[in-house]
């Protein structure tokens, strides 16, 4: 083809109409946006915390850890004085609460003599005049981020709590060397260990290995040495650690990102179908002056890719800039909290942007795919008539191709996940709605049909005979409607089925009238047997259950888990566990597992399993599965008495008391508050506790909120798109009625009736479409991604109000389209029919 007649043709169709073309360009931007967009963010935050890990452990070639948070230090010179070991750094790893803030300062204990061969971004730069104040006890360096959080310069004092107890520090200078956003504390380890009460503990020994020494030949034969209790690993151990614990996260949030271009997709199908049908006749007559098949394909698949070009383009762009002010504004946690304390800086990631610029092309190129093997095959003749345009579309009717898709999504369903991801399960999503959307031919011809032959009227009868005889046009005017829709109502019923399930978790856990806990949590903020005391003997508390919990590193590769030991007075575990299925009764050491624990490490009832406690492996047997929507990676909840008489530690980190009869819940809160401890506690009652919690989840579902609102407005602009171009490809029927006697008003009556029906269509299928795919996502995806289950709720509000604004918008924007395609001449439409 004349490359001046393809430049005309594409001008032309963009000229006359400029309102399709930038609805879809816009879909496909949208669309290529946020997903490049969020990738962007997690990538760039990924990457700053995994060099933020890498700077606490330097060059070391190992990592000696306990399975448990510490162990003791008497390890270190069994390991120092191996012949392999070029040198052996001691550290000690904690979390302390900071005087007026809310947060935790992270605290490294180090041994600067021997850390400087291996993690020198630890040490710390003293005053000229003061050089050995790494040494001190009273001496701390921080990092300059945490300076800034602090509000401190050197030779301030900083407040810290060990417990209840406060502790006095001297700001001696600043980290140089780390991470921007790093809020960091280092100091001497003796010094650690004294001020902090934790004499004899160690959190890890890095260990550099003498040159030439077989790093996995070592770490064999030293996990043989070392016996149970003690873990093995490497720097990178950690990042692995980090990425399987959020890889989940960030791939549900991109997967939510690909439903606007997903819904692109469809979007571009519907304009280039509705184009090349109306405009049937020109590319006949293209045919009859000697345009070959071939061009003709290359001609309207180049019109999609160039839509899918420019759209992705411009999604990059928007993409960046999307991504530059969500890290400005909110840093690089996107609300999941799997990046804490981390300031990521963005950077341009080429293959990404390819692969997303691709994946934008591919899509408007898929999109037009079909109407341009139309357009080149369509006969000559009859498309020189009109008439023929739902013939043309006869293709789209056959329910073979779309019963097969939906069978087959049925069946991915029941396949297991692929490395923890559920990838069958998206896939039988896609598949579910390619094969309903391609199904509607059959079943708006069959509902329209059936509606025809009940209702009587001229208006009613020329709409729904004009619905039931052109279903395929019928069917085009749905897609990117019923798709954006569907998945609308898909996440709209997820996210309500999770916030609803977790409410009534938190109802049945927060069954005490007032919680106790230490401010801030962190590895130290634990209550000493007499704080106890107190608290409990306090006037008005009839019963009080204490709760301690700390981490266990049960496998190298994956997250610490979570272990909880609640004091239960012997109430059945039923009455004080949110339990799926039930607990087995009469054990001696019983042990409730969340359901992470039966996916990731196959634990399951009446199992024995051995946990790490006291720097000994004891048997416990598995009484039961429990709900926990709070740890993803999984925990492991025994009785207090059972930790104790194995741990000799009487501390604890939390207290839920209950108040004596008439005894008023706020009166023994004042009286806790005048306790002379009471300046390192939190006081909560379970609504407070409730409503914060639930805050935290609508802000860590902030994205999803911002996609199901990116999902209504393209499908209201697709709306808008696509019953604009089937009114204005009818002007010739318009015409033709007003020529027997149809008067205008009637006509504009007969688009909104058609435009109604046609939304109501798509609300009631996509009802149904999107309750299906909940199931899917409820039941299949999220269990498979994060490893719990939660109950199905329907949003009925919500999906009302978006239903009845989809069925107004969708009435009124073919009426302003009627008035648009009614405001020229009868007789000039009419004569445009040959």
């Amino acid at each position: 083809m004349n490359a001046n007649l393809l430049r005309w043709l594409l001008q032309g169709e963009w000229r006359a109409h400029p309102v399709r073309a930038v609805v879809a360009l816009a879909a496909i931007a949208l669309g290529v946006a946020l997903g490049y967009g969020i990738h962007l963010i997690n990538s760039a935050a990924f990457n700053e915390f995994s060099a933020a890990a890498r700077s606490l452990s330097g060059s070391a070639d190992l990592q000696v850890r306990s399975q448990t948070a510490n162990f003791d230090e008497s390890r270190y010179p069994q390991l120092a004085l191996l012949p392999q070991v070029a040198v052996a750094s001691p550290v000690l790893e904690f979390d302390v609460p900071v005087e007026g803030q809310r947060s935790n300062l992270k605290i490294v204990g180090i041994d600067s003599f021997q850390a400087a061969a291996i993690s020198p971004d630890l040490l710390g730069v003293p005053d000229k005049d003061r050089l050995f104040d790494g040494l001190m006890a009273d001496s701390i360096f921080l990092s300059p981020a945490a300076l800034q959080w602090l509000q401190l310069k050197n030779g301030d004092t900083l407040y810290l709590r060990s417990g209840t107890q406060a502790v006095k520090l001297r700001v001696a200078g600043t980290l140089l060397r780390a991470r921007a956003g790093q809020r960091l504390a280092v100091m001497d380890i003796a010094s650690a260990q004294w001020r902090f009460g934790k004499l004899g503990q160690l959190s890890r020994i890095d260990i550099k290995l003498v040159d030439g020494v077989n790093r996995s030949a070592f770490r064999q034969t030293l996990a043989l040495q070392l016996g149970s209790g003690m873990i093995i690993t490497e720097a990178a151990d950690q990042e692995q650690r980090t990425a399987n614990m959020s890889r989940a996260y960030r791939v549900n949030l991109n997967v939510l990102a690909m439903v606007a271009l997903f819904t692109g997709a469809f979007l571009v199908f519907s304009t280039q179908a509705l184009s090349v049908l109306r405009r049937r006749p020109q590319f006949a007559l293209l045919r009859v002056l000697g345009v070959t098949r071939r061009q003709l394909l290359w001609q309207v698949l180049l019109e999609g890719t160039l839509l899918g070009l420019v759209g992705a383009l411009a999604g990059l762009a928007l993409g960046t800039l999307l991504a530059s002010a969500a890290l400005s504004a909110f840093g690089g946690d996107l609300g999941g909290g799997y990046f804490p304390g981390v300031q990521p800086a963005l950077t341009f990631d080429p293959l990404a942007a390819l692969a997303f610029f691709g994946g934008g092309t591919a899509v408007a190129m898929l999109g037009s795919l079909s109407p341009a093997l139309e357009a080149a095959h369509a006969q000559v003749a009859p498309a020189l008539k009109a008439g023929s345009e739902d013939l043309a579309l006869s293709p789209l009717a056959t329910p073979w191709p779309a019963l097969i898709a939906i069978l087959l999504g049925a069946l991915l369903t029941q396949l297991p996940p692929v490395a923890d991801l559920p990838l069958f399960g998206y896939l039988a999503i896609v598949l579910l709605l390619v094969g309903s959307i391609a199904l509607m031919p059959r079943v708006a011809g069959s509902v329209f049909s059936a509606l025809g032959r009940r209702w009587r009227g001229v208006i009613t009868g020329l709409t729904l005979a004009r619905l039931a005889n052109a279903p395929n046009q019928a069917s085009i005017a749905l897609s990117g409607v019923l798709a954006s829709f569907a998945l609308m109502v898909a996440m709209a019923i997820m996210v309500a089925s999770f916030r609803v399930s977790v409410d009534d978790w938190l109802q049945q856990l927060l069954s005490a009238d007032l919680y106790v806990r230490m401010a801030n949590g962190g590895d130290n903020s634990v209550l000493t047997p007499e704080e106890q005391l107190r608290i409990a003997r306090t006037s008005g508390v009839a019963r009080a259950e204490k709760t301690r919990f700390f981490s266990l590193q049960l496998d190298a590769a994956r997250p610490a888990v979570t272990l909880i030991a609640r004091s239960m007075n012997s109430e059945p575990a039923e009455r004080v566990l949110p339990l799926v299925g039930e607990s087995v009764a009469g054990l001696a050491r019983p042990v409730w597992v969340s359901e992470a624990m039966v996916d990731l490490y196959g634990w399951r009832p009446r199992q024995q399993v051995m946990l790490p406690l006291a720097g000994k492996l004891q048997a416990f047997t598995v009484a039961g599965i429990w709900r926990d929507y709070a740890r993803q990676s999984g925990s492991v909840q025994i009785r207090l008495s059972d930790y104790q008489e194995l741990s000799d530690d009487l501390t604890i980190n939390d207290m839920a008391l209950w108040m004596a009869r008439d005894s008023d819940t706020s009166a023994v809160r004042q009286r806790l508050q005048a306790l002379p401890f009471a300046h390192a506690l939190e006081f909560a009652e379970p609504g407070e506790i409730r409503a914060f919690s639930l805050k935290i989840f609508d802000r860590s579902f902030a994205v999803t909120y911002l996609l199901e609102g990116v999902a209504i407005i393209i499908g209201l602009f697709g709306i808008a798109a696509t019953f604009s171009a089937q009114t204005l490809a009818r002007a010739r029927e318009f015409g033709m009625l007003r020529h027997v006697g149809v008067t205008r008003s009637q006509i504009l009556m007969l688009l909104a009736g058609e435009g109604a029906l046609l939304a109501a269509m798509a609300i009631v299928v996509g009802f149904v479409l999107g309750w299906c795919i909940s199931l899917i996502l409820v039941f299949i995806v999220n269990p498979q991604s994060f490893h719990w289950t939660m109950q199905l709720h329907m949003p009925w509000g919500l999906l009302s109000i978006v239903a009845a604004v989809l069925l107004v918008s969708a009435a009124l924007t073919a009426l302003v389209s009627g008035r648009l395609a009614e405001s020229g001449s009868a007789v000039r439409a009419v004569r445009e029919d040959w």
